[in-house]
């Protein structure tokens, strides 16, 4: 299935009644209140998703702050969303699917191919004047069966083996990378060798992905056109992000999970900073 969903598509879903699970995953650092700006106003059924506690297990030093959730725990958030075998998932935030692209890509390594990003989020869909209701949504339990596995990851020994990736791709804001500010993590600086790759300029103005081309423009003068690619970011949320927009370019890319937060706190290993 194709990584973005128009909101116009969206719409002509909803009003054939194609069977479609809508996902609300609003979160961002620093906001904990995703679910009361959910209940305030989401889009027509959609299903409040928990980035804390569905989609990401306990951090901790060396694990990083945003360690995969389990393979158990993933599949029952699952079907307390309603999610079964053959359904189609629509994931959406408020912030250009920073945070939904963390259960876009939680899926696909799951095995569950149907999913898409809603293109735009809800800033794009209340644009379009389509409406948005408030309160909480619900559906029956569902029974989807999810696997892990299916999407490449990279661990701190594939990163200090210099053959075990051929472009590393850091996804956090270039003050960070740089080393010029550490709004979170105990150390400043970004893994020796890596690449600055600001997810922020994976989005056009209006929050909406670049073009196919655009992307592939701007990957390939990062290096990152051909060999082995790996993204990271500051605890493995926006770089799925990353991974989502390098997709759309038709480029894989593995993801470093426990990203800048483990490596940060593993003692031991190398950081660099400047540009």
């Amino acid at each position: 299935m194709k990584t973005l969903m128009d909101v116009q598509e969206l719409q002509d879903r909803m009003t054939s009644g194609a069977q479609t699970i809508l996902l609300d995953v609003r979160w961002s650092l620093g906001d904990p209140h995703g679910h009361e700006h959910y209940r305030a106003a989401h889009i027509p059924g959609a299903v409040y998703v928990d980035m804390e506690t569905q989609l990401c297990a306990p951090g901790g030093p060396g694990l990083g702050r945003h360690p995969l959730p389990a393979a158990e725990a993933l599949q029952e958030a699952a079907r307390q969303w309603g999610l079964n075998d053959g359904d189609t998932v629509v994931a959406y935030d408020d912030s250009g699917n920073l945070a939904a692209a963390r259960l876009w890509w939680l899926l696909r390594d799951a095995g569950f191919a149907s999913v898409s990003l809603l293109d735009g989020g809800l800033t794009a869909w209340r644009a379009a004047g389509f409406g948005v209701e408030g309160g909480e949504e619900r559906h029956c339990v569902g029974s989807v069966h999810l696997t892990p596995g299916h999407m490449p990851v990279v661990s701190i020994p594939d990163l200090l083996d210099a053959p075990a990736v051929d472009v590393l791709l850091d996804a956090r804001a270039g003050e960070r990378f740089r080393g010029e500010q550490e709004p979170v993590d105990p150390k400043a600086g970004h893994v020796p060798g890596a690449v600055s790759a600001p997810t922020a300029d994976n989005l056009t103005p209006d929050r909406r992905f670049r073009s196919a081309d655009e992307l592939r423009r701007r990957f390939g003068a990062l290096g990152a056109g051909q060999g082995r690619v790996a993204v990271y970011c500051g605890s493995g949320i926006t770089a799925a992000h990353e991974i989502a927009a390098l997709d759309i370019a038709g480029i894989d890319a593995a993801l470093f999970p426990g990203s800048w937060s483990q490596w940060s706190t593993t003692e031991g290993l190398p950081v660099a900073t400047g540009a």
